[in-house]
């Protein structure tokens, strides 16, 4: 009997200490399951969807503590208004959204505020997502809807935050007015979505357009925003689902005033396609000792002015466009500036593949080369056969040679090879050049087939859409990228429709949408000493 009260005793004293420790001991609370639920909205005043609405001020109660994430980009008003409501809480959480409205709103409209994303619990960020304020000044709400999907001419991925808009055709509208007023219906494709609806629209026949619009301020800036455009009148209602695609024009012509940005050169700069590239003429005198000569900067909408030094305080020009009538009549006051000197680039040092071009590129003008002094030599130091040619337009010196697989080349250029428009010529340039094994490389063979037709323009693009080989398909037959740096690549087909040999973008006002473009559907990964073959289906 002593034993076991003994027992009892030794185990009651054992839970004691195990409670205590257990007391003792220190940690986190769980807290409980983490809050997923997205704020609710338990009241609004006015109430949603509200006819004959006249109020100015909008109060959202919500059954949980908010606060609006980037409402800057997630609110979308439809119709527009002129001018920007004040929301609340603005870096704060509260119970409710309070909007003041400071336009006076149309008759008859029905409005849409669209929130996105932006109303975010104060805890956990949980958004109510794609949450919608209706309310119509009329006495009922329009009901009809379109939708439809947004892409991009040129790139394999559409921009985010693209606005796409609805202009009633009235007595009002005019193919202009995308540039001068805002619409009457808009929404927005948001951060991470192409597919976009307009809700609570009213029956009746509309233009409809996408706009990238950087400046967000509902009209069409041809400067800066992509634009994108149905042909055909949109009539509501309709269960058509709407394909937008988006580009960007190239600039009507005008002339920037010229920048004197060497002692030797004057930069004029200019927007416009191809056949709006001007004629500059100075209208000084000129001593008979200066020279004069004009060159396309590579690459971009500008002329380089280059002139030997000469003495004077300003220099007028004249910047005539032949293709538009126009001309412009520009000062340029000179200023004590170093000259620039003669650089030239290497289209390559170290690694090139057996499949890509060598040339030198130079900074100003190259009027002569002197070929007997440029040398090259392969690992044996046997000469190396070339064929030299010169590119006026890129000014560049293309040097073509056979490239042999494993191999190391050393080119020498002596003083003399190329001379420039002020007679500077070249210091002595040392370039060595080296192929890799064939096992280095990968190769790709391509099928095109489908419902496209000819010429094509196959391109090989590294995931931001740098092109990395190219290749002019003017009938069907097999493709084949050959010597190809291992790594992963995306293959975008471009059909030249006018067969110049690049892509042309569109343009809204003249009704021609951008040549076509399309993306095999999944990235390739070319491997070292590796053959890949493909079929691409166009349909």
């Amino acid at each position: 009997m002593i034993l076991i009260n003994r027992f009892f005793a030794l185990l009651f004293l054992l839970f004691l200490m195990l409670a205590l420790w257990q007391c003792a001991r220190r940690g986190n609370p769980t807290g409980g399951p983490k809050d997923i639920t997205s704020p609710v909205l338990v009241r609004a005043e006015p109430p949603n969807l509200t006819t004959e609405f006249n109020a100015k001020r909008i109060r959202l109660y919500f059954d949980e503590y908010i606060t609006l994430e980037d409402i800057q980009n997630q609110l979308i008003v439809s119709p527009p208004l002129k001018n920007t409501p004040q929301i609340s809480p603005q870096g704060g959480a509260s119970k409710y959204v309070e909007i003041l409205i400071k336009d006076t709103l149309r008759e008859n409209t029905t409005y849409t505020f669209n929130f996105g994303e932006s109303i975010v619990d104060n805890n956990e960020g949980n958004p109510n997502p794609l949450f919608s304020y209706v309310f119509s000044t009329g006495t009922y709400i329009d009901s009809l809807t379109l939708s439809g999907v947004v892409k991009d001419a040129f790139n394999k991925t559409a921009d985010p935050y693209v606005s796409v808009m609805l202009y009633e055709i009235d007595t009002a509208y005019s193919d202009s007015s995308i540039y001068k007023t805002p619409p009457n219906y808009i929404t927005n494709t948001l951060d991470s979505n192409t597919i976009f609806q307009l809700n609570y629209l009213k029956a009746g026949s509309y233009a409809l357009f996408a706009l990238k619009d950087a400046d967000k301020n509902n009209i069409f800036n041809q400067k800066t925003d992509k634009i994108g455009f149905i042909e055909d009148t949109v009539h509501l209602p309709t269960d058509t689902v709407f394909l937008l695609t988006l580009f960007k024009e190239v600039p009507d012509y005008s002339a920037s005033p010229p920048n004197y940005a060497a002692s030797n050169k004057i930069i004029f700069g200019y927007s416009g396609g191809p056949e709006d590239e001007p004629t500059i003429s100075p209208l000084n005198s000129l001593p008979d000792s200066v020279k004069t000569l004009i060159s396309r900067e590579p690459g971009k909408d500008t002329l380089n002015y280059w002139f030997t030094p000469f003495s004077a305080d300003s220099i007028v020009f004249t910047v005539t466009n032949q293709h538009k009538s126009q001309i412009d009549t520009f000062s340029v006051k000179t200023r004590k500036l170093a000259a620039d000197s003669l650089v030239l680039n290497p289209s390559h040092r170290g690694s090139i593949s057996v499949e890509e071009d060598f040339y030198i590129a130079a900074n100003i003008p190259i009027v002569a080369t002197d070929t007997s002094r440029i040398s090259m030599r392969n690992n044996d130091s046997l000469p190396v056969t070339v064929a030299f040619s010169m590119d006026s337009v890129q000014n560049r010196l293309t040097m073509d040679f056979k490239k042999e697989a494993n191999e190391n080349y050393s080119i020498d250029l002596l003083p003399g090879a190329i001379s420039d428009f002020f007679n500077n010529t070249n210091d002595t340039l040392n370039i060595r050049l080296t192929t890799g094994s064939s096992a280095d490389y990968g190769n790709l063979r391509l099928q095109i087939t489908g419902e496209l037709s000819y010429p094509l323009i196959i391109q090989l693009t590294n995931d931001k859409g740098v092109v990395m080989r190219e290749i002019y398909a003017s009938e069907p037959r097999s493709l084949e990228f050959n010597s190809i740096d291992p790594g992963k690549y995306l293959v975008r087909v471009i059909v030249d429709t006018n067969k110049n040999g690049k892509w042309d973008t569109g343009n809204y006002l003249a009704r021609r949408l951008p040549e076509r473009v399309v993306y095999y559907n999944k990235e390739l990964e070319v491997r070292a000493n590796w053959e890949l073959e493909e079929t691409f289906v166009i349909e």
